[in-house]
């Protein structure tokens, strides 16, 4: 299979390392809108290099992963599935909602598959997780709860393009709830704080958010969300139900420190970032891919999965930005 990728940044050189080293691909080309920038990626990987994203279109290709900037997120997916070329897109389909419906009515009626990157749902705990809810085996569900708690904020150019804490970041968790419980989230209600920089303030976003989900079987999640957790990376998941309960993310590497006496400390070190916390997620999801793009499966995560998160992301801004709990239904077109 020969594959191309349009974007070499941190992920997509990542994504390109991870690809290349497949059995099933034969080749991958790299391109980037910096030509400079593709070609010193594809020369430290020993991959291709295409003169650009025209070029890369032109190279013979079997399939594309788009890690690109957001704004060109659109353009390549269509351009992509109307080429017959089944894509992978890392979130989001695009920037806002109404940019994601244009992508979805363009692509509908189309056989060329789509899937869209939330490596969560490819992660072995957040799987298990899954299968302890369906299954059964934790009774019925009464809470749920979410973190993502970065260790550090983003570079401050970021934050005014990134679409906001929830849209940027919350988004990974709102989807992990629909997928990890099966059900869909009715209604939020969402705050924000600034305690750290200013330019999350200038921005019009916030460094630090809490969230109440409502679920449509009336269950209770709750998902937090910062830019500023010092003791280091921490993304964790918990399921608590009737009869039992499972979390994801507790291990030794955990950035959490217990004061009670007598309780050994976690040996650490915490996770520095997504990518390392993720990266077998970040494989298994792009083996997956392999199988949706030779016809093997279908796609594990489509547009309209994207949509579903984007949606709830949408609510919790109107939420936050008016203090009040919002249907989800209000930010549905």
């Amino acid at each position: 299979m020969r594959l191309g990728l349009a974007g070499t940044g941190r992920i997509g050189t990542a994504h390109a390392e991870t690809l290349k080293g497949f059995d099933e691909v034969s080749s991958v080309v790299v391109a980037d809108v910096d030509a400079a920038r593709a070609r010193a990626a594809a020369a430290k990987l020993g991959v291709e290099a295409a003169s650009g994203i025209e070029e890369l279109f032109e190279a013979g290709l079997d399939a594309l992963v788009v890690t690109a900037a957001t704004d060109a997120h659109p353009s390549l997916i269509v351009k992509a599935v109307d080429a017959g070329l089944p894509v992978f897109c890392e979130k989001p389909v695009a920037a806002d909602i109404a940019g994601t419906l244009a992508v979805i009515d363009h692509i509908a009626g189309s056989s060329v598959p789509v899937q869209i990157g939330f490596q969560r749902r490819f992660d072995a705990g957040y799987q298990a997780a899954r299968t302890a809810v369906t299954s059964g085996e934790l009774g019925w569900l009464h809470t749920v709860r979410a973190t993502t708690l970065d260790p550090e904020p983003p570079p401050a150019d970021y934050v005014p393009h990134s679409g906001g804490l929830f849209r940027d970041c919350g988004v990974h968790d709102f989807d992990i709830v629909r997928w990890v419980t099966g059900r869909e989230v009715t209604e939020v209600y969402a705050l924000g704080a600034n305690r750290g920089a200013q330019f999350f303030v200038d921005a019009g976003d916030v460094d630090t958010a809490a969230v109440v989900l409502t679920l449509d079987d009336g269950t209770l999640a709750t998902v937090s969300l910062t830019r500023y957790n010092g003791a280091g990376y921490d993304v964790r998941f918990e399921a608590l139900g009737s009869r039992s309960g499972v979390v994801v993310g507790l291990d030794d590497r955990s950035p959490l420190n217990s004061v009670e006496p007598g309780v050994t400390p976690l040996p650490g070190p915490a996770y520095p970032g997504f990518m390392e916390r993720f990266r077998p997620a970040y494989v298994a999801e792009l083996k997956a891919f392999l199988d949706v793009a030779a016809g093997r499966a279908p796609s594990p995560a489509g547009a309209e999965d994207a949509l579903a998160a984007f949606y709830i992301a949408e609510a919790c801004e109107l939420s936050r930005r008016e203090r009040r709990p919002v249907h989800v239904s209000e930010v549905r077109r």
